[in-house]
């Protein structure tokens, strides 16, 4: 062991490992990603971009960027095509005319919205790959391992933006009829 207390041998697997673990489960993610928003004629980063829209509620390209994992100009250009689109609205701050900030339009969100409600786990592999687990164990693999690594690349920030996504679903959401709906489009019978 070096006086870093791993050795080099160590080091290369733990990496190597990751990396062909991340590379597997992002060729199948991808794959899934890409069948579930087909039908809106999304891709990854657009549906991405609107997913972080809709979390925070109004975000800077900056924003979008850091916590869509993508180049600023990769951020800009596809919010761009979404403002096109009739889904985002840009605009500037008084206080901060240096930053463009993104907000979900109607539309937008009612195209977010559609598409939590025709998610369906069977066609997703990684969460029939986590089933058996499921059933094992009573409940899905905890990820508090790999979000400790991201958190230590990416920073708090990140993992308060990933959080709250996800405690949004939790409060904001239900399994309605084997769909996931928005609690307020249910009060006002809006989905389809």
């Amino acid at each position: 062991m070096t006086e870093n207390e791993f050795s080099m041998k160590e080091a290369l697997l733990f990496s190597q490992r990751i990396a062909q673990l991340s590379k597997a489960l992002w060729k199948s993610i991808e794959k899934d990603w890409q069948q579930w928003i087909k039908p809106y004629d999304l891709n990854i980063n657009e549906h991405h971009i609107l997913w972080i829209a809709y979390h925070l509620n109004g975000a800077s390209i900056s924003d979008v960027a850091k916590f869509g994992v993508m180049h600023v100009s990769t951020a800009f250009n596809f919010s761009k095509k979404l403002e096109e689109r009739g889904f985002l609205q840009f605009s500037k701050k008084e206080s901060d005319k240096r930053n463009t900030y993104i907000k979900l339009t109607d539309q937008g969100e009612n195209i977010l919205l559609s598409l939590m409600e025709t998610y369906q786990p069977d066609k997703n592999a990684v969460f029939s790959g986590a089933m058996p687990l499921k059933k094992l164990y009573g409940k899905f693999p905890d990820a508090i391992e790999i979000m400790a690594i991201v958190r230590n690349i990416y920073g708090d920030d990140f993992m308060e933006i990933f959080e709250k996504s996800f405690k949004n679903i939790e409060t904001d959401f239900v399994d309605d009829d084997g769909k996931i709906r928005k609690k307020d489009r249910i009060e006002k019978k809006e989905y389809v």
